[in-house]
């Protein structure tokens, strides 16, 4: 149990990678099983997983985003929701909502797995969705609602001050 909870601790985000290490494909494999394992809504998976490997791409969509880290990381996943596969069978709310959610935890579950891995990652979601759309050449069923890089860290960052749980929590 302790081995899951030291994981979530030690995940920060990092926006400083080694440009000379790349993830190995093992490695790389293991975070996107651990990605498509994560629950969605009526286990859709109402989403895609873009990988982003080249370097010319990773540059672009450091550009489009404004945020340079991005071409540092020697991946970025790129998550997309596929809302009409979800509104097939759960309307506007699949649509609307259960796409979204289903990619955004694959995304965590990817985020999880690449600190377990002893790699670092960032999530992004400050981008222009049509220009990523573009670049990503993505079918119009599909849009990228998360960034993430993946790659060794060349900074640890000190942890981030966190809210309160009595801040946060509530009982109705």
């Amino acid at each position: 149990m302790s081995d899951f909870f030291t994981t979530i601790r030690r995940r920060h985000s990092v926006r400083h990678y080694q440009a000379d290490m790349p993830v190995e494909a093992e490695k790389l494999h293991a975070i996107l099983e651990s990605a498509i394992s994560a629950p969605s809504a009526g286990d859709l998976q109402a989403y895609q997983i873009g990988v982003i490997e080249d370097a010319a791409h990773r540059a672009a969509l450091a550009q489009i985003t404004e945020q340079q880290f991005i071409s540092e990381a020697p991946v970025c996943l790129a998550f997309c929701t596929d809302a009409e596969h979800s509104a097939l069978t759960f309307g506007d709310r699949g649509r609307d909502l259960y796409a979204l959610q289903d990619a955004t935890i694959a995304a965590t579950y990817a985020q999880l797995a690449a600190a377990a891995a002893g790699l670092a990652s960032a999530w992004v979601g400050y981008f222009d969705d049509v220009e990523v759309t573009r670049l990503l050449d993505l079918p119009p069923n599909l849009r990228a609602v998360a960034l993430l890089t993946v790659g060794y860290p060349a900074e640890l960052p000190e942890a981030t001050t966190r809210r309160r749980l009595d801040d946060i929590i509530f009982h109705p």
